[in-house]
């Protein structure tokens, strides 16, 4: 699923950086953008998207998409996010 859902956020002009808790070198990179909205994992869904600014510093996370969806669908709620970015 992360390959199809790294080329829309390419194509929308977003680095697509994929966290898997497995790999330990990378989650602790990010872990703080997942820690600050969901301290304790319950109700993150799989997989959980957020949409960041400034990833690897002071970050802001702009949104969320939860839960695996079609390619359309996909696009659709990350555009959206973006939408009420630029609003």
């Amino acid at each position: 699923m992360s390959h199809f859902d790294s080329k829309v956020a390419g194509e929308l002009g977003l680095r697509f950086i994929d966290v898997k808790l497995q790999d330990g070198k990378t989650y602790r990179q990010y872990r703080d953008i997942l820690i600050s909205q969901y301290p304790d994992k319950a109700s993150m869904g799989w997989p959980t998207y957020f949409v960041c600014d400034n990833p690897e510093g002071e970050f802001d996370i702009l949104g969320e998409i939860k839960g695996g969806h079609m390619k359309g669908e996909f696009r659709k709620r990350v555009q959206a996010v973006l939408d009420k970015v630029a609003a």
